[in-house]
């Protein structure tokens, strides 16, 4: 049955309603009106625009620029073609959203997906992987290198073989955006690091000692938001100190950070804050703080996980995080995919904007990032 359904790119995500008082949490939280209103006019000038740059200095183009007719809609739906997705890990909420949004529009496209991995964060296995997937004769492959440097060979071997690549976040080391790969889909994660920052200076009133807890591995996006983070909190937050920075590099990333976490509060009894480069190492920092009575310590992050969300929904430690927009970005990565096999050329770099999220709008804020209505163990946990 011919396929005429047509997604088109949302518009930049408005910052939503992130002007309640910032006193409002279930821990005792200084305020500060000027440092309240500094935050908060920060948060509306950043309102839909993008503040990262692609893996080699690209500027940004927005996901409208991968919109498809509804008559080349029926043109590759009438294609037969294949994809795969070949993932560093899956599992996360993430992840599970990116293949959400692959589905879904590789669904109205006609395209099947032949096969999905999750390298766990192994570049020997995700190299692996992409062999298996090469045997499967895959049309597109979809995909997010665990190392830029290790896999390059096999995402170049795809390339030759004429497979049409579209890469979340980053791109391998030695492939050319319009010759070797279509494009680069990513979120702002220069910005979602800025949003965090502003978050956790308005928590704290603008004063205080944090540490930062970063992905100790080449890895673009991740440094990218810790980049953010840190640079905004040292140009704009002067009475806040970063006392420590520890690296983790996984793949148990909750059990690391938890662990660092340990050490931090127990080297750093005044420690008031830590900022986690995504919500599953935000997890080990709430396991920490819990075991150590900890429950005053603020946390700011990235990515609206399950768990982090719960946090925010009933005001218990984590004070905001700036949230990636993974269903859309799959989305976008499908209609690349597709407007290539049409012989469409793309930007090397797309981009959507940070979404700013608090305790005040975390449960609107999960159905813009996930496409679905909270679940009920996020919704009944919301104190107002």
């Amino acid at each position: 049955m011919l396929r005429t359904l047509r997604w088109v790119a949302p518009a930049a995500v408005a910052v939503l309603a992130l002007t309640a008082c910032s006193s409002g949490t279930t821990e005792e939280t200084t305020e500060n009106a000027d440092i309240t209103a500094q935050v908060d006019a920060a948060l509306a000038e950043l309102e839909g625009q993008v503040l990262a740059k692609g893996p080699h200095g690209e500027e940004p183009e927005p996901a409208s620029v991968a919109d498809l007719t509804d008559a080349e809609v029926a043109e590759v739906d009438g294609m037969g073609a294949t994809a795969a997705i070949v993932l560093h890990y899956g599992g996360n909420d993430w992840a599970n959203a990116q293949v959400a949004g692959l589905e879904q529009r590789f669904a109205e496209l006609g395209i099947e997906i032949v096969a999905i991995t999750d390298a766990n964060f192994d570049p020997g296995q995700q190299v692996s992987d992409i062999e298996t997937v090469m045997a499967k004769d895959p049309d597109i492959i979809v995909s997010i290198p665990t190392d830029p440097v290790a896999t390059a060979a096999a995402y170049q071997q795809a390339a030759d073989a004429g497979i049409k690549l579209v890469f979340m976040d980053n791109a391998p080391d030695g492939l050319e955006a319009g010759t070797d790969y279509v494009s680069v889909v990513s979120a702002d994660n220069y910005g979602n690091g800025v949003v965090s920052a502003h978050l956790m200076a308005r928590s704290l009133g603008g004063a205080g000692k944090i540490a930062i807890i970063f992905h100790e591995a080449d890895f673009f996006v991740t440094a990218q938001r810790y980049e953010g983070f840190k640079t905004t909190i040292e140009e704009n937050y002067p009475d806040i100190e970063i006392v420590e920075e520890r690296g983790i590099a996984g793949p148990d990333f909750a059990g690391d950070a938890q662990e660092v976490t340990d050490a931090l509060l127990t080297q750093i009894p005044d420690l008031a804050g830590i900022w986690a480069v995504w919500d599953v190492p935000a997890e080990g920092v709430m396991a920490a703080a819990r075991s150590a009575s900890r429950t005053d310590l603020k946390i700011a992050t990235q990515d609206l996980g399950t768990n982090v969300a719960i946090a925010l929904a009933k005001n218990e430690m984590v004070i905001g995080l700036g949230a990636q927009l993974p269903f859309d970005q799959g989305v976008t990565e499908a209609n690349l995919a597709a407007g290539a096999l049409l012989g469409r050329v793309a930007p090397p770099y797309v981009a959507v904007s940070a979404l700013p999220v608090t305790h005040e709008n975390v449960l609107e804020a999960w159905t813009t990032v996930f496409h679905v209505d909270p679940p009920a163990d996020l919704a009944d946990s919301y104190v107002d």
